[in-house]
């Protein structure tokens, strides 16, 4: 109870610290930092805590007037103009997800504990600011605890540290010449490919933060979205604004023959974990799925349109996300306000819907996850940002305003990206003024 108010009190600092020095991103900064840390210090009752609310909010409107998250800059270049919901809170408005009702053997397996105490947090650990324009992506590395990636409209990437309880950023990946939007990590985290609007994929060595090789592409052609081929590391699949599919091999520094021709503006792709399919979605509403032949071709199989003309900002594939749910599917973000839930249903990899969430999304590329410990409780969860600045936690079996379990408020512009590293102790989410925070994971009694 305390650590939700708690909570309250640094998402209302947050909302009204882009007035404070407006000029001065650092000393925000710098502030923000600085009242998270004495929030987390500072021991009060809960009626103590709702009674300081109620004084600081009162005191921060007195002082700057109303406020709303400012969401007017973009990240991409989106063109839509749809009516913003007025509900701040995301809702489900379709069918069942988990077949079974009981999951009394799962619960005891982990002492019976709730989602929402499962995913409680006790604040933030730290925020980074090494960029200075919105941060497209953040992602941990494999199977890694610690360490952190991060890409940014500057053009540069950061690799990050939280280890030893002393975060730091090792490196800053600097190469590109315009705005970064997407990376991935290799299987055992030696590389990392990352995709530019100048029409080049870079490919960086860990070990010592060099540029490995760089794939250009023709002069009038922006990379979008880039992944590794999970089962093979030479190969990376890239999407570009050109709605083509196309195949680079790190060691020749070259794109293959094969294109596969999507449309649109290629923004996502998903693989599944043995590499055979994949998914790509675009800004025209459609996912289509993509079988890789075994000689390196890509063929087209199915497509999934969805009934508004939206863009398709983030694809997240999981094989069964908890013991009640087994059933491959694939987690997307759209730019009407919503959040998908879509079921693979054969070996063409189509797709069916299973639950839709609203969610505040129009205007930017906002990223959502599954959590990567398969849940051994009743429900499912994924993660979600949002452009009112909100880290949305849903419960996916959960109907209507009871499938969000936590809400993490931190931020004072559009959460656009979000990780957690693999054992759950630490979430990174990023926004669009640049900021990185990490979130550290904690129990409701705190």
């Amino acid at each position: 109870m305390t650590t939700a108010l708690q909570q309250q009190v640094f998402a209302l600092d947050a909302r009204y610290n882009a007035h404070r020095a407006p000029q001065s991103l650092n000393f925000r900064t710098l502030y923000i930092r600085r009242r998270s840390q004495l929030l987390r210090d500072t021991k009060r009752s809960a009626d103590d805590w709702k009674q300081y609310i109620k004084l600081r909010s009162a005191l921060l409107q007195q002082r700057y007037g109303t406020t709303k998250v400012d969401s007017s800059s973009s990240i991409s270049s989106l063109n839509i103009n749809k009516s913003v919901i007025n509900e701040r809170t995301i809702f489900s408005t379709t069918g069942c997800v988990v077949p079974t009702k009981e999951a009394e053997a799962s619960r005891a397996m982990v002492g019976g504990t709730t989602m929402a105490e499962n995913y409680a947090f006790v604040g933030v650990e730290h925020i980074f600011d090494q960029h200075t324009k919105a941060v497209t992506m953040v992602k941990f590395a494999n199977n890694d605890r610690t360490r952190l990636c991060c890409s940014s409209l500057d053009g540069n990437l950061s690799v990050c540290d939280l280890a030893n309880n002393s975060p730091i950023v090792s490196a800053v990946l600097k190469g590109h010449i315009k705005a970064v939007t997407g990376f991935d990590w290799s299987i055992n985290n030696d590389l990392i490919v990352s995709a530019s609007l100048d029409g080049s994929i870079r490919v960086w060595k860990v070990a010592d933060f060099k540029c490995l090789s760089i794939i250009k592409e023709n002069n009038d052609v922006q990379i979008l979205c880039c992944v590794f081929q999970p089962i093979n590391n030479n190969l990376i699949l890239a999407g570009n604004n050109k709605g083509e599919l196309r195949i680079a091999n790190i060691s020749t520094g070259r794109y293959l023959k094969y294109v596969c021709r999507i449309g649109g503006n290629i923004l996502s792709i998903a693989f599944d974990t043995n590499g055979k399919f994949l998914w790509a979605g675009n800004d025209r509403g459609e996912i289509v799925s993509v079988f890789c032949e075994l000689n390196e071709a890509l063929c087209k199989m199915k497509k999934f349109s969805l009934a508004s003309h939206c863009s398709i900002t983030s694809l997240s594939y999981r094989a069964w996300i908890s013991r009640e749910a087994r059933d491959p599917l694939l987690l997307v973000n759209a730019t009407d306000n919503s959040m998908y839930l879509l079921s693979i249903t054969d070996c063409e990899g189509s797709l069916q819907l299973k639950r839709k969430f609203q969610n505040r999304h129009q205007k930017h590329i906002v990223r959502s996850t599954f959590c990567p410990i398969m849940s051994f409780r009743q429900g499912a969860c994924v993660v979600t940002g949002s452009e009112d600045g909100s880290i949305y936690f849903v419960d996916i079996e959960k109907m209507g305003n009871r499938s969000v379990v936590n809400t993490l408020q931190g931020h004072s512009s559009s959460v656009l990206s979000i990780s957690f590293n693999y054992d759950e102790s630490f979430l990174a989410t990023s926004d669009l003024q640049g900021l990185v925070i990490i979130w550290k994971k904690g129990n409701m009694s705190q």
